[in-house]
């Protein structure tokens, strides 16, 4: 492939990036998201328009000027992203179209990541049978992203805590031969932040803290629009500061992480252990409905402000901004997302969280930081795997 086909080529994948990201764009705003000129933009979008892949809206609305012409995906075409969302013991699936649109419903499995028995071809068996049912070509699925939590380093394809792969491969060429598709990988608490940057509450911010409240307490940290990773990858292991009440073991082998007091399956356990020693609350009875999981019951009872919940929710929620305000003053962000799972609970969080940064927090930095709440919640990890395909593919 010539130099001059390649940089074409590379071009053609990023006017439909930014058109995935933005939905709706002009050939100037391609032009000035691209670096590149307007003549060549124009090319490529007219060829692009060509192959289906494109099609014109209509015109902006007018600036005193002429009106620009609007260009986006086009919906019908037959062009899909397989997207995994994964955490310790829940694994989603979604199938999108370039619109962002999903085209099947969610499809769930339970797995346990955390169990030394799990295995790979478990995930596997779930992605190839969730394809082949929803009676897509798999020559119109572009790739597989898959978001799982660990030490995942996103480059080499690896994830240091789960899913070990025996015959030497990494885990990204492992996934990729078995499910006969491009496959890529990213920790999650990372995909949430990228998806707040695209798509939620970060959009055009800068320095960002975005935090992951699922079954453990993760971080993605965004510093100047560009997600930060660190030099090997790991940046954001949020829930590994010593800052714990207690002295209990982490999964991570340490004691005294974050996460043995923030995580939402903490919450729930001590929920149970609270009802268990009398305490009353309106989560008795909840638990002993066997069709959800007592971390989601314990979500239900917060929204439903059950006093137990709430109390519960908050001592969490003091140690989670007691950890944010230790990185307020390292970081400086403009802004804090609170999103994942958890942030549908957000609002009752949210109080202790700030009570605990006004308390640990110098007020030059603390009075010039917002907390935002997520309206992605729960999706934001899909949106985003779905994205790693966006990012990667070169769309030939």
């Amino acid at each position: 492939m010539s130099v001059i086909i390649e940089k074409n080529q590379r071009l053609r994948a990023d006017i439909i990036k930014h058109l995935y990201y933005k939905r709706t764009l002009s050939l100037t705003d391609l032009s000035k998201l691209t670096k590149k000129s307007l003549p060549l933009v124009t090319s490529i979008v007219n060829g692009l328009i060509a192959e289906n892949y494109i099609i014109e809206q209509g015109l902006a609305p007018s600036t005193g000027g002429r009106r620009a012409s609007i260009y986006l995906l086009n919906p019908n075409h037959k062009k899909f992203i397989v997207a995994v969302a994964m955490d310790q013991l829940i694994t989603r699936l979604n199938i999108y179209d370039l619109s962002r649109n999903v085209v099947i419903p969610t499809q769930y499995l339970d797995f346990n990541m955390s169990k030394d028995n799990s295995d790979v071809k478990t995930l596997i068996d779930f992605v190839n049978k969730s394809i082949n049912e929803s009676n897509i070509s798999r020559k119109d699925i572009i790739g597989v992203g898959v978001g799982m939590p660990g030490f995942v380093n996103a480059e080499l394809g690896v994830n240091s805590s789960y899913l070990p792969v025996k015959d030497g491969s990494t885990l990204r060429e492992y996934l990729t031969t078995e499910i006969k598709l491009p496959v890529y990988i990213d920790n999650d608490s990372s995909l949430i932040a990228l998806a707040e940057l695209n798509f939620g509450e970060a959009v055009d911010l800068k320095d960002v803290m975005v935090v992951n409240i699922g079954w453990g307490t993760g971080l993605g940290i965004i510093v100047n629009g560009q997600l930060y990773r660190g030099s090997s990858g790991y940046a954001g292991e949020f829930s590994h500061i010593p800052l714990s009440d207690s002295n209990n073991l982490c999964s991570c082998g340490k004691r005294g992480c974050l996460e043995v007091d923030t995580s939402l399956l903490v919450m729930a356990e001590k929920a149970e252990k609270a009802l268990s020693e009398g305490a009353a609350s309106s989560m008795k009875i909840l638990f002993q409905d066997k069709s959800k999981q007592p971390r989601d019951h314990f979500l239900d009872a917060v929204n439903a402000q059950d006093p137990l919940a709430i109390s519960i929710a908050s001592q969490a929620g003091f140690q989670i901004g007691k950890g944010l305000a230790t990185l307020m003053h390292i970081l400086n962000p403009e802004c804090i997302v609170l999103s994942g799972r958890g942030a549908k609970v957000g609002k009752m969080l949210l109080p202790s969280i700030q009570q605990a940064i006004n308390q640990f927090c110098m007020p030059r930095i603390s009075e010039l930081t917002t907390i935002k709440l997520s309206t992605l919640t729960d999706e934001a990890e899909l949106l985003a795997a779905a994205s790693l395909i966006v990012e990667y593919s070169q769309f030939e």
